[in-house]
């Protein structure tokens, strides 16, 4: 559960009712599957907020290489950056699926913030489980196997932790993707995600959009071995 469901779970604030009462500053955004909704460099003047869909955020090095920083769902925040002084963007993102994208002005924003305390805990929220989230992934990165880093990614994809239930990975994610997050090669995640398939931890449901069921349960021994 994300910090955003847990709040309005145990408050009764429902941001979504909430952000459509602030008034001029915001506006929704219809993103087709692919579309980028920023680019690395540009004025960083807005927040974001995901209401339907799928959003992927990356970075590109002075040398051209493109590293995936994150792939966030419904209910979070991304570009908070422009609320802490932030003027350039300095990543891009762009839509996994189709989206539904509310879009708030800077100065709205944090007149929000200001004004309705219940949502500036909700915000506050996000921005702390979003850096423990940061934290755990370069103890990952140093720490764990490659092996173990897909397994953790497949997992927090799969929204592991709801009650045991496989979930669809949406969209298809391509294996170069994964390697960009996991921080290995392709063909080291082409050999892991084969051998858990045949351990029967993952299944490819096929049609067009070729969607993953990543069975947590069984993931989890991965991580835990």
């Amino acid at each position: 559960m994300s910090a955003i469901a847990a709040t309005r779970k145990n408050h009764g604030f429902d941001p979504n009712a909430f952000l459509a009462t602030i008034g001029t500053g915001r506006k929704t955004l219809a993103v087709p599957k692919k579309e980028t909704i920023y680019t690395q460099g540009d004025q960083a003047d807005a927040v974001f907020y995901i209401q339907k869909g799928r959003v992927r955020l990356t970075v590109v090095s002075q040398t051209g290489r493109e590293a995936t920083l994150g792939m966030l769902g419904e209910s979070n925040f991304f570009g908070e950056g422009a609320l802490a002084g932030q003027a350039l963007r300095m990543g891009s993102a762009s839509a996994l699926t189709d989206c539904e994208i509310l879009r708030i002005d800077k100065k709205a924003m944090i007149e929000a913030l200001h004004r309705e305390h219940a949502f500036s805990e909700v915000f506050v929220a996000y921005l702390l489980a979003r850096n423990i989230r940061y934290e755990e992934d370069l103890v990952d990165q140093l720490f764990n196997s490659s092996e173990k880093r897909l397994a953790r990614v497949l997992l927090l994809l799969a929204h592991f932790g709801k009650e045991g239930v496989p979930e669809t990975v949406v969209p298809k994610i391509s294996q170069e993707t994964l390697a960009e997050m996991v921080g290995t090669t392709r063909s080291r995640v082409s050999f892991f995600m084969n051998r858990f398939r045949k351990l029967g931890l993952i299944h490819y449901s096929g049609g067009i959009e070729g969607g993953l069921q990543v069975h947590s349960s069984l993931l989890s021994i991965v991580l835990n071995d």
